[in-house]
This record gives structure tokens, C-alpha cells and sequence, in this order.
């Protein structure tokens, strides 16, 4: 007997799953592969602060998204920015909800120009 949900396994003799109350099965349903999920970089910063704000705003409207190396900037401070990672068909979004943020105390103003972007903005190509 299995449960469906946390597909855990029991005895003949039980008939609920004692940790979500599902109903048991005899086999397991097959395991749904998993999505492969594109991702674009979209911005940089050195900032923890920018990081929770950023976060806080993509939260809000839903936008699916990562910082690759948010942790590291704990263990060298301004050794690489982290980088905001936001799924590929998300990304225009993201890019006009941050477009006015005022970042420059990172050393990454968008509005201004001057990043540390290939391309000089605070924005990815």
C-alpha cells in the first residue's frame, strides 16, 4: 500500500496515510518528470538590501526567479554581484517593474547609466 501523495510506503493492514490522511493505493502513480525551466540574467548587485527589495517586489507580482550567489556575498563581500536570474518568458516583466528603482547605492544605477553590466546599465543584455 502507498500513499498518493507523500508516496510513502506501508503495510497491507493500513488503509491511511498517517501523515496526510490520504487514502492508500496498491502502486504508485508515475512520477511526473520535471519541467526544464529557461532563466535569463536580468541585473547585478552587491547590495543585501537590494536583494530584499527585489525580492519583495517579484514576490508580489508573482515572477518566477533565483539569485544566483545570494549566499556567497556573505563569505566576499563585493568579490562578484549576485546575479538576478528570472525565467525567460518573465523577464520583460521584471525588467519594467525594477526599471525605477534607485540601486546606486550599490554602485549600479539603472536610470543613470553607469552599471557594471556588459553593456554599462545594471541591466544583462
Amino acid at each position: 500500500m502507498f500513499c498518493p501523495k507523500c508516496r510513502t510506503e506501508y503495510r497491507e493492514e493500513f488503509y491511511v496515510c498517517v501523515d496526510c490522511s490520504s487514502d492508500l493505493v496498491d502502486e504508485l502513480p508515475p512520477e511526473e518528470e520535471p519541467e526544464f525551466t529557461d532563466y535569463i540574467e536580468v541585473m547585478g548587485t552587491y547590495n543585501p538590501a537590494d536583494v530584499a527589495l527585489i525580492k519583495s517586489i517579484l514576490d508580489t507580482e508573482k515572477i518566477t526567479y533565483y539569485f544566483n550567489a545570494e549566499h556567497f556575498m556573505y563569505v566576499e563581500p563585493l568579490v562578484e554581484p549576485v546575479r538576478l536570474m528570472v525565467k525567460t518568458d518573465e523577464a520583460d516583466k521584471a525588467k519594467e517593474l525594477l526599471r525605477d528603482l534607485n540601486l546606486s547605492v550599490t554602485g549600479i544605477d539603472l536610470r543613470k547609466g553607469r552599471g557594471n553590466s556588459e553593456n554599462g546599465n545594471g541591466w544583462a543584455s
